[in-house]
């Protein structure tokens, strides 16, 4: 069954086109996806979709008795409702039904049985308890229980006061009363935000087996890979329908540019051959006839653009500082909290040179106030903390705490490297979107996702070789949430990160440490791995074991756990040193390609040209040095762990 239809539509904004030709369409069970880069208009088009505002041109086409819900982002509830009562509301015309039934009931009691009254009665009775239970009116209880649990409202909770909820919880309410209303048509927009991954797990699997449609916008590109099976792009500005979920959009959009770009480049070829052949001969009175078919020709050509993205994103890496020493972090016992008062801990846990840990657990366990105490911003309430030698440490605060509000963008970089011309600063300022006028804004007028780029920007400027991250990807959209992810990959050092974004962990962790109130436990790989290896506990568990009591461990397993302990730390150095080399590679290929690039005779020529080469191929023989450099030191590890294994 259709649901919903665009025909050609289009929105402008002001005297632009903000995007047209949206055909769109969505059948009954639909799971969609709509994706495009921050400011391509995903929320207009929303508001369009769900009849709240109008298209400038085109038409829209809803199907007859369809319902739709929409929950804009950030979307909370309002109401001097308790939390119970607020949910308990959508189903105020069951209660109805139901109240209407026990009047139903008296009145039968109260007629004589064998009356046309007590059949008229009975039959209105029959045809409305169908009804209820058709609508499911005897589970309304267990509906709304089962919808708190999942976002995480204890029953202690139920009779609190809407509005005395923190706004992230106020966001939570807003999508559990919207899925407990199941409109035909359920559209989302950011639905993800402020969920830890417990609850979007959840989430993904009530979705997965919601009754009708859904179309989502979500920058979380693992919930998109688990729930939709259909994307649309809007890309300059207009929309292209992809089957699959999110990787496989992926995938199929970068086959159709490259196949896109290479029938361009065929068509170019032959406009130049035409073109050639017209030139060489119209002059020839034997071959004018000829080359005339080929003007005429090239004239009735339907010429290709060249196909391009405006996925404009941030392009940058980090400053790779000196090598530091292999034993980066020790963390011994350390509990953590505020003025005494403990909120988590003892943790205990190590990080070594290169490896790239991501630290994961509920949201207000401690993981920010956990990175802050490493960093002595707030005091530990006991325990050990101990750095390596020779650290250069980057710090990313997804609180924005480390910006100066009155500040220009400008000045926010600029004030901390006086030395550096304008230029150069605003060329790195360029390659994180701040252009233009964009630098002369003030930082506390940019928005959580300006803000982010500003802190990337400040941190990529310095020399670093340990990277702390708190929340990194928080704010940023899909496309700089790669560069990201690539930036981090690239990056020889070490890494320490925070992150709920399960698709960001699985492409640069190496292990994670998964953190409770009271403890810290440490998984080998990334996010997958570590569901993998949950997977693995939970069914070698037996069902009668007692968790409290164990056995001691033979000599024969602890042998076996010493060789698994060996051989994982052999395959940590061995990633280490094999990211490294790659690393070199890719540089090598840079540096050769740079230097091709500068012999050709039209470059050798142009000295602006030129120079800016020169200066790029500087950089990158800065970077392969400094690479070379780690990666010795990294196979001179692996050697040396060799040898004493030996």
């Amino acid at each position: 069954m259709l649901v919903l239809q665009t025909h050609d539509v289009l929105r402008r904004f002001g005297a632009d086109v903000l995007f047209h030709n949206i055909n769109l369409q969505i059948n009954d069970q639909a799971r969609v996806a709509l994706v495009g880069r921050n400011g391509a208009g995903k929320t207009t088009l929303l508001k369009i979709l769900a009849q709240i505002t109008e298209p400038d041109e085109g038409t829209l086409a809803v199907g007859k008795n369809v319902t739709i819900g929409y929950l804009a982002q950030d979307q909370g509830l309002d109401s001097q409702n308790t939390i119970w009562a607020e949910l308990d509301g959508v189903f105020a015309p069951l209660h109805a039904m139901e109240k209407r039934l026990h009047a139903l009931e008296e009145q039968l009691a109260s007629v004589d049985a064998t009356s046309p009254a007590y059949q008229e009665i009975l039959s209105e009775y029959d045809r409305l308890q169908t009804s209820f239970k058709k609508q499911d009116g005897f589970a309304i209880d267990s509906k709304i229980r089962g919808v708190l649990t999942g976002f995480g409202f204890s029953e202690a909770m139920y009779e609190m006061p809407v509005n005395s909820l923190s706004g992230g919880q106020k966001t939570k309410l807003a999508l559990a009363k919207i899925l407990l209303q199941a409109p035909n048509l359920l559209i989302l927009d950011e639905p993800t935000n402020h969920l830890d991954m417990g609850v979007l797990s959840w989430l993904e699997d009530y979705l997965k087996g919601y009754a009708g449609a859904l179309l989502i916008v979500s920058h979380d590109r693992y919930f998109l890979d688990k729930v939709v099976n259909e994307v649309y792009d809007l890309d300059n500005k207009t929309l292209t329908h992809y089957t699959g979920n999110y990787t496989a959009f992926m995938h199929h959009k970068a086959d159709k540019l490259k196949a896109e770009l290479k029938h361009y480049e065929q068509q170019q070829k032959k406009i130049a051959a035409l073109e050639d052949f017209v030139n060489r001969n119209i002059v020839r009175a034997s071959t004018t006839k000829r080359a005339q078919a080929r003007r005429k020709q090239l004239e009735k050509m339907d010429r290709l653009t060249r196909p391009v993205s405006d996925d404009r994103s941030i392009h940058f890496s980090f400053t790779y500082g000196e090598p530091s020493g292999n034993d980066v972090l020790t963390v011994q016992d350390l509990k953590i909290g505020y003025h005494d008062q403990p909120l988590a801990g003892p943790f205990s846990f190590t990080e070594t040179k290169g490896q790239r840990i991501g630290i994961i657990g509920p949201n207000g366990i401690g993981k920010s106030t956990l990175l802050k105490t490493l960093l002595h911003k707030l005091p530990a309430i006991s325990g050990e903390i101990k750095f390596g030698v020779g650290l250069q440490i980057g710090y990313y605060d997804q609180e924005q705490q480390q910006l100066h509000p009155e500040k220009t963008v400008l000045d926010e970089v600029w004030d901390d490297h006086p030395e550096v011309p304008e230029t150069e600063i605003r060329s790195l300022l360029g390659s994180f979107l701040f252009v233009g006028d964009d630098v002369f804004k003030l930082v506390k007028d940019l928005s959580g996702g300006q803000k982010a780029r500003l802190e990337l920007t400040k941190l990529s400027f310095e020399p670093i070789n340990y990277l702390i991250l708190d929340e990194p990807t928080n704010h940023l959209d899909i496309d700089s949430r790669e560069v990201l992810e690539t930036a981090i990959n690239e990056f020889p050092g070490t890494v320490l990160f925070i992150s709920h974004d399960r698709y960001f962990i699985n492409q640069v962790a190496t292990d994670v440490l998964a953190v409770t109130k009271d403890q810290m436990t440490a998984y080998e790989g990334n996010y997958d791995d570590y569901l993998a290896a949950l997977a693995k506990q939970a069914a070698s568990q037996p069902a009668t074991a007692n968790p409290t009591t164990t056995s001691a461990p033979s000599a024969k397993q602890q042998s076996y756990q010493q060789s698994k302990e060996t051989q994982r730390a052999r395959r940590k150095l061995q990633r280490q040193a094999d990211q490294l080399e790659q690393t070199m590679t890719d540089l090598s290929e840079q540096q050769a390609a740079i230097e091709a690039e500068m012999s050709k005779p039209d470059i050798a020529t142009d000295i602006a040209k030129l120079s800016d080469l020169q200066k790029e191929l500087d950089q990158v023989s800065a970077k392969l040095a400094k690479t070379e450099e780690a990666w010795a030191d990294a196979a001179e590890a692996l050697e040396s762990f060799d040898q004493e294994q030996a």
